[in-house]
């Protein structure tokens, strides 16, 4: 009995010896993907949602033929480059660089093998990120968020549901590399209008209270926010405090209006992040960044909330109405 138990302790200890290296190994042999973002993920869980809905379209379920890595940046952009060089030491088969340029050139820089799917609003080839948009020719691809010529048209709306509106406060990051191209758009349609604009920089919840003293100072009636992961981060705060104002704002995603803006204009940030999904779950399939070429939104959401258009004495044009994607009562 004695010499059984032994021979059963062995053939136990021999079990477990030869089980762990398996374990190891499935996990091993299940991708890793790294998520990189600048924003927070308490704002931000919606993206990272839909992300992970996009590469379960593409048959990669977390837990169970995929492992995900998130490093968020806060909101601080100098964060980004330490991260991404993270998930990259951690071996990760693809890093998805979310949350704009400042994140998609952190991964690019982190390594010249992994592949990199970004999220950006900008153009990828004048930020060197593509060669093309039909082949991008590296080890990096994504979605574009086509954004550079919509600061205009949302003067436009805005003014079109706020006649009064004199001037306009544009909410800008200025450490995001596409600010200058935006800024310029949303000026020359703000003079087409008649209407002033006013600057006013944010890159965290501090400077954006300082912000408001200065939009307050500038007597500017209305704000355009940024197309920035960090106003959109921050959207709770800028709503409360133009509401308490009685400001009307316009976002550049539905998230705004929903959170209260009077309307939003812009791409859908929730197919941008499926589709960034969808892409790394084809190359955890074999396919090569360099061939995937850069998918564009060609169609933009437009929501607005009447509600807040009540509560500001605002009345929303019928016709603006009927070509809204969505009306929130």
């Amino acid at each position: 009995m004695h010499e059984m138990g032994r021979r059963e302790f062995i053939a136990l200890v021999g079990g477990v010896a030869t089980a762990l290296p398996f374990t190891a190994l499935a996990q091993q042999q299940t991708p890793l993907v790294g998520f990189l973002n600048s924003a927070s993920p308490d704002t931000y869980r919606f993206n990272a949602d839909s992300f992970r809905e996009g590469l379960r379209k593409a048959g990669f379920v977390e837990g169970r033929n995929v492992r995900i890595e998130e490093r968020w940046a806060r909101g601080d952009y100098d964060a980004l480059p330490a991260l991404a060089a993270e998930l990259v030491a951690m071996g990760v088969a693809a890093v998805a660089a979310t949350g704009d340029v400042a994140s998609a050139r952190a991964a690019q820089r982190a390594s010249s093998t992994v592949p990199v799917v970004f999220t950006i609003g900008g153009d990828p080839v004048r930020f060197g990120l593509v060669k093309s948009l039909n082949r991008p020719g590296a080890n990096v691809t994504g979605i574009l968020f086509n954004q550079n010529v919509l600061a205009g048209k949302r003067v436009e709306l805005l003014r079109e549901i706020a006649p009064s509106l004199s001037r306009v406060a544009l909410l800008m990051n200025p450490t995001n590399p596409n600010v200058d191209i935006e800024r310029m758009d949303a000026e020359a349609g703000a003079k087409k209008l008649g209407l002033g604009t006013v600057t006013l920089n944010a890159k965290n919840a501090r400077e954006f209270d300082s912000a408001f003293e200065q939009l307050l100072a500038s007597k500017a009636d209305g704000i355009i926010t940024a197309t920035d992961p960090i106003p959109l981060d921050r959207r709770d705060q800028i709503i409360a405090f133009a509401n308490r104002h009685k400001l009307p704002v316009m976002g550049f995603v539905r998230q705004f209006a929903t959170a209260g803006a009077l309307l939003s204009y812009g791409p859908s940030i929730s197919w941008m992040y499926r589709q960034a999904g969808d892409y790394v779950g084809q190359i955890l399939k074999g396919a090569n960044p360099a061939d995937l070429p850069v998918l564009q939104q060609t169609e933009f959401e437009l929501v607005i909330n009447l509600k807040t258009a009540h509560s500001l004495g605002l009345t929303v044009p019928l016709t603006l109405q009927a070509a809204a994607s969505e009306v929130i009562e």
